[in-house]
């Protein structure tokens, strides 16, 4: 529950700190500007705030590591909501305010899962889990939009040094794999996720594990 206040607040800062022109700079989304992603920052607010405020009785079916799902392929592009979340950042058109929405709807966020009970069961996405195991998994969905955030802003505040360690630890849970123990928690996101690709020499250093990449979690 710490992790995801922390890493939230981490992300909503480095959004705040933000110059209007980077808003215009592409973003590590592929086809996404930074304007466009940080709209999509405040979707994730408001299903946050919708999860936590939708109780069940019905036993968990997931937990924070099989909340996510690995997909064959990395996104197309053509995702009608991909799409929406394109023109609803456009129609801001000004920076400050999708700072402010985020802000305002991000606060928010943070609070109620604050206030939350670890235990409570939560429906999301067509399936159950604790409040504390959905909030536990937005973790590595706040540290990896972290890193999509500043991929092109050189200088910017980079992920809590706990979250990228707890976001790594969950993608090897996920994917069933260990990268190698040299590689740093950033290098292992990025190239895990297939948000860059790795080195000739990393990729001698995965092994048989380079074949299985990228894993687009989703």
């Amino acid at each position: 529950m710490d992790l995801f206040s922390h890493s939230w607040t981490a992300l909503r800062t480095a959004v705040a700190e933000l110059a209007d022109e980077d808003f215009a700079r592409p973003s590590g989304c592929t086809g996404w500007l930074v304007r466009d992603l940080v709209c999509h920052l405040v979707i994730d607010a408001q299903d946050v705030l919708i999860t936590l405020v939708t109780p069940t009785d019905a036993e968990p079916t997931r937990d924070a590591v099989t909340y996510w799902e690995v997909a064959d392929a990395p996104p197309a592009g053509d995702d009608p909501l991909d799409a929406l979340i394109v023109r609803l950042a456009a129609a801001y058109e000004e920076p400050w305010l999708l700072k402010f929405h985020l802000d305002d709807v991000g606060s928010a966020a943070g609070r109620a899962a604050g206030l939350a009970d670890p235990a409570l069961r939560v429906g999301t996405r067509d399936v159950v889990l604790t409040a504390g195991d959905y909030l536990s998994a937005y973790v590595l969905e706040w540290t990896l939009h972290h890193l999509d955030l500043i991929a092109h802003l050189p200088g910017a505040a980079e992920p809590p040094a706990e979250s990228l360690a707890g976001s790594r630890l969950m993608l090897e849970e996920i994917a069933g794999a260990v990268f190698p123990a040299s590689w740093s928690d950033k290098d292992a996101l990025l190239v895990g996720t297939g948000r860059r690709a790795p080195a000739d020499a990393e990729r001698a250093e995965l092994g048989d594990l380079a074949a299985k990449l990228p894993f687009v979690i989703g």
